[in-house]
């Protein structure tokens, strides 16, 4: 069993920064967030969306902007905080609830032992993430169906999106990424991501400036060879050199052109200059060897 990794307490409140530097931020991620939420048609009217907040900077800004444009939203919406708390050893529980409270917020606490569940399934030294995650996603999903939650809304940003665009080209030879709105496998549940427009860097100044209790995880980030960290690595290297390429790639991912590509269910190539004709087998082209 691996060993046991308690959380460190809360990290401090940061001092706030330039309130005019501020107040532009926020303006920005509102704008990005909304315009991800009208192109998208994420929230309508009388939805009750569940948050899914961690304690993690991603989670508090999606809350905090959220919050903000529910005050002037053209749709009349519900918003309810979500934390599943995993009892993994040292996790300050009461973080969430009083900072929730403090703000008014309407929050629900689910409690399931997955952290005994990963530990033990999990070999020492072997990545967690993908245990952790299917648990994790199983019982905020079991949650939402169970309170009549509508939407399920996730803190994932635009830099996880292009990070795993490229997990999955390097890895898993497929081309997708993290869609803004998605339906569940089994087809309960709607799955929004109001973050798709906004950068990781932004959401790290917002949530410094605001000043949320970060609570972070150690159970994950102790691992150093993780592939998304080591992706992301590769992206913060092009970032540094060619400023913008981030937003490119992402821009690019809402540019698809199937005519382009080499996938025959998204563009029929059969028909494309067809004659009377009919097209040989593959078979006819091949010589039989796999």
């Amino acid at each position: 069993m691996p060993a046991v990794l308690p959380l460190p307490d809360p990290l401090p409140r940061a001092p706030r920064t330039d309130a005019a530097a501020q107040d532009k931020l926020a303006r920005r991620l509102r704008r990005q967030v909304g315009q991800a939420i009208a192109d998208f048609g994420m929230i309508e009217d009388g939805d009750r969306i569940m948050v899914c907040l961690s304690g993690g900077k991603d989670s508090y800004t999606l809350l905090d902007v959220l919050l903000q444009l529910q005050k002037k939203a053209p749709v009349a919406f519900e918003l309810v905080a979500v934390n599943l708390d995993q009892k993994q050893p040292g996790f300050p529980g009461h973080v969430l609830p009083e900072y929730l409270a403090s703000i008014g917020v309407a929050y629900q606490i689910i409690e399931q032992d997955t952290y005994s569940v990963v530990s033990r399934v999990i070999p020492e030294g072997r990545t967690m993430c993908s245990l952790c995650s299917r648990l994790r996603r199983g019982a905020l999903y079991r949650h939402a169906a169970e309170n009549g939650f509508s939407k399920i809304a996730l803190g994932h940003h635009r830099d996880d999106s292009v990070a795993t665009f490229f997990l999955n080209l390097f890895y898993h030879a497929k081309l997708s990424a993290m869609p803004p709105k998605l339906r569940s496998d089994d087809g309960q549940h709607v799955v929004i991501r109001p973050l798709a427009y906004v950068s990781e860097r932004d959401i790290a100044q917002h949530a410094q400036a605001r000043g949320f209790p970060i609570i972070p995880c150690t159970l994950c980030g102790s691992q150093d060879n993780l592939q998304r960290r080591q992706v992301a690595q590769m992206l913060q290297q092009w970032e540094d050199q060619h400023p913008g390429r981030i937003d490119q790639i992402a821009r690019a991912l809402g540019n698809i052109h199937p005519s382009q590509l080499a996938d025959p269910a998204l563009f029929d190539f059969m028909a494309l200059g067809r004659t009377a004709v009919a097209p040989s087998p593959p078979s006819a082209w091949t010589d039989g060897t796999p």
